[in-house]
């Protein structure tokens, strides 16, 4: 007679980010309970009391899945990013942190040094006359204190270590984590690189989209609290950018339908190379109408009304976009 099915073992991580996915997780509600009765959770810190050096003991591969959020900032994160993938058989970069480098990724615009005068040294609420800055070693009375180092930029999880499935999102639907997780209890993951998200846009997923004109055309841009935003209308015919074109659904266009537009959590469409510059490609169409140049129409004008291009075009992807980082000359 055959025993009891034995149980898949789990493992979350949280890395560079800002704590969403852990509540992402708990947003399934009730199924939580499916999940810890198809697997056991064996390391998650923000919830378990699971050290380190519990992890380095378990053998190579004894994890069946470990979902890792967050970016990879600091020394300490990327080694437990190499940890967690010898570890674990399967691999998931869980959320826009991890999948693109997510909203810490902006921080690619700065370099280290920029980072710490502007948090310790030069910010109008710091007092610090000795101008002290985070060291990964320093000597008290008590011994030596170390800190993790802090990288010079942010980086994507699979710039760090193989991965073979991305969750995108920030955080992940509930709706593409309980797929992921049937996937997962049936066997039924599809080839190793996958995004386990739908193939089609926001704008695929968008009720809006039945208002779009057939030739849109956009004479102004404005931001969303500059303007009385219709809830039934397309964002981009009202001139407020959304990213829905080139942002990946499965989010159920749950933004739009709060009034807000879409920023492009969900990562590039597939086949897109770079999300930022396929909404750019897709905006410039829309700047205005031929033969307006000649009545006066200056297309620089609008381009100067996106207030912030890289936070609004990569708020989510720069360490992962054609961009990368910012880089300076020393």
């Amino acid at each position: 007679m055959a025993g009891p099915k034995q149980k898949l073992k789990f493992a979350f991580y949280w890395a560079a980010s800002c704590g969403g996915c852990e509540i992402g997780v708990l947003d399934i509600d009730e199924k939580i309970l499916d999940v810890v009765e198809l697997a056991d959770i064996v390391f998650w810190p923000v919830a378990l009391d699971v050290k380190y050096k519990d992890v380095e003991a378990m053998p190579d591969g004894s994890i069946d899945v470990c979902f890792f959020n967050g970016a990879i900032r600091t020394e300490e994160q990327e080694h437990l990013a190499k940890l967690l993938r010898k570890k674990a058989k399967v691999l998931v970069a869980f959320g826009a942190c991890s999948h693109t480098g997510g909203v810490p990724g902006l921080a690619n615009l700065a370099d280290r040094e920029e980072i710490f005068a502007r948090a310790y040294l030069e910010s109008p609420s710091t007092e610090n006359p000795q101008r002290v800055v985070p060291k990964t070693s320093t000597r008290v009375k008590e011994g030596e204190l170390r800190l993790p180092e802090f990288y010079d930029a942010v980086k994507t999880l699979d710039q760090t270590v193989e991965v073979d499935y991305y969750l995108p999102g920030c955080p992940p639907a509930p709706g593409l984590i309980l797929k992921a997780v049937e996937a997962i209890a049936k066997g039924e993951l599809p080839p190793k690189g996958s995004v386990l998200a739908p193939l089609k846009s926001v704008c695929d997923e968008c009720e809006r989209n039945k208002t779009k004109p057939e030739k849109l055309s956009i004479s102004q841009l404005k931001r969303p609290h500059e303007a009385e935003l219709d809830p039934e209308k397309c964002f981009l015919a009202q001139g407020v950018i959304c990213l829905g074109p080139a942002t990946r659904g499965g989010c159920d266009a749950r933004c739009v339908d709060g009034n807000m537009p879409c920023t492009g959590c969900q990562g590039p469409c597939p086949n897109e190379i770079d999300q930022g510059a396929a909404m750019i490609s897709a905006l410039s169409s829309i700047l205005g109408v031929e033969g307006e140049r000649e009545a006066g129409y200056d297309p620089q004008k609008l381009v100067d009304q996106v207030v912030d291009p890289v936070g609004t075009f990569y708020m989510y992807t720069l360490p992962a976009s054609v961009l990368g980082r910012r880089v300076k000359k020393k």
